[in-house]
């Protein structure tokens, strides 16, 4: 019965992940660079000015600075799907599918700015009247109510796609792979269980005190992460530095010519399953068009939309261009990607112990525990959101509890189907997502002007 449900998973999957969400999602991510000239790009350096907190206003509406907007942000983005989901995007299609996750995050960055400044220009109040932000509420307030179907859609999805299914599953392989099965015990459903019931105790302390202590928490851990992956990953670089050059140059030239490609064929090349298995790895790791980070950054403080698409805009790049590239060339250069049939989570394991024998996989045990179960708290917060929109503010708080349950389903289920599953929803998250901003854009567009002409001024 697990195998039908698994099969029947991963064709809904293939079937959401089709032609139509690849356009949807890159080309309405070009149309939205194009139409707005490539002007944010101009503006990275005002944007970490934003962020060092030059321009907040603690009597602004909203909940959280934009510092912790970000850091709650990138505490769900900055996970699994940076250490796993390159590791998965490898094996299948070898080096030339870090290039369109790649691209995929330039495309990123562009609709980051525009869906988190209208989570700021569209905030909507909640049934208990609080202001709130998110896909569903700038297509509420930005297209109208006879829009809100669409909106619902959106929400429904959200409760799937939120579960922590696939990030609890790949925690619970890197702590089986890295310590158990080392100290000699025998990996079963009971030993999983328990991690499960582990990671409900930590994720409940922090989920059930709401967005102020899961902001709080995530603007403490997820730098220091990244910091310590970051050192971790140079350490490999450093003792295969011999390999480093051949391994970046593969990942440009083996983009087109797809020759480590294992996967399905997509509109009759190989070539073509391998840009879509990196757009889907990308949009996994950075989420952007999926409409997941514009409820964080929909609580941001301030009253200038644009200063958070700007904020925004810098999650794909701290996620996708440097995280995710850093995990790639630690696969790449160690060789473990060959030379091993593991995969996910494992084989960047397998590329730690390598590079760093003595502490590289406990090191890298650390980075995946903090950076999982920080997108634990982040995700949960996503899931109320959307419980909250489609039955009212005071039931929300019931999301916590079937969320506490799915994080012992996916410490307990098997790879393929967490990973199809959370592939499935996220892909209907983006439809309504990316309609909405596609229609909306002219706006953004005329209010970035307003604002970029501001700066100008004061400058």
């Amino acid at each position: 019965m697990l195998e039908n449900i698994d099969r029947f998973i991963s064709e809904m999957s293939s079937l959401a992940w089709g032609l139509p969400l690849l356009i949807l999602l890159i080309g309405g991510g070009l149309y939205l660079l194009i139409r707005v000239r490539f002007l944010p790009f101009l503006y990275i350096g005002h944007a970490i000015n934003v962020l060092r907190g030059k321009y907040d206003n603690p009597n602004d509406d909203g909940e959280i600075t934009h510092f912790q907007a970000l850091t709650t942000a990138l505490s769900a983005t900055v996970g699994m799907g940076n250490i796993s989901g390159v590791a998965v995007a490898i094996t299948i299609g070898g080096p030339g599918a870090v290039f369109w996750m790649w691209v995929s995050a330039v495309i990123g960055m562009s609709t980051k700015f525009f869906t988190a400044s209208l989570s700021v220009m569209y905030r909507g109040k909640d049934s208990n009247g609080q202001l709130q932000g998110g896909p569903m509420y700038f297509i509420t307030e930005g297209l109208g109510k006879h829009w809100k179907p669409l909106a619902v859609f959106f929400s429904i999805c959200g409760l799937v796609g939120a579960l922590p299914v696939f990030n609890v599953n790949q925690l619970t392989q890197a702590f089986n792979d890295i310590i158990l099965v080392p100290s000699g015990v025998t990996i079963s459903f009971t030993s999983n269980l328990i991690v499960g019931f582990i990671l409900v105790g930590i994720t409940s302390v922090v989920i059930l005190g709401g967005l102020s202590r899961i902001s709080k928490t995530a603007s403490k851990l997820v730098p220091a992460m990244v910091v310590l992956y970051f050192v971790m990953v140079l350490l490999i670089l450093a003792t295969n530095f011999e390999n480093v050059p051949k391994y970046f140059s593969m990942i440009f030239t083996d983009a087109f010519s797809a020759s480590f490609y294992k996967g399905d064929s997509f509109l009759g090349g190989v070539v073509g399953g391998l840009i879509l298995l990196g757009i889907k790895r990308g949009a996994f790791s950075n989420e952007a068009g999926i409409g997941t980070a514009p409820m964080a950054h929909g609580a941001a403080k301030t009253k200038e939309p644009i200063r958070e698409g700007l904020v925004a805009m810098l999650g794909p790049a701290i996620d996708t261009l440097i995280v995710c590239t850093l995990t790639a060339l630690a696969i790449l250069a160690t060789g473990v990607w060959q030379s091993t049939e593991a995969n996910g989570v494992s084989l960047t394991a397998n590329a730690f112990e390598e590079g760093v024998p003595a502490i590289g996989k406990y090191a890298l045990m650390l980075c995946v525990a903090v950076f999982s179960i920080s997108s634990l708290f982040s995700y949960s917060y996503y899931g109320t959101k959307c419980m909250s929109f489609l039955f009212g503010a005071k039931h929300k708080e019931k999301y916590n509890y079937i969320y506490i349950v799915s994080i012992i389903i996916g410490a307990t289920t098997s790879l393929s189907m967490m990973i199809n599953l959370i592939d499935t929803f996220f892909a209907l998250m983006a439809i309504p997502t990316m309609i909405s901003t596609i229609i909306l854009a002219p706006r953004v567009v005329k209010k970035a002007r307003e604002y970029f002409s501001s700066l100008k001024k004061v400058n």
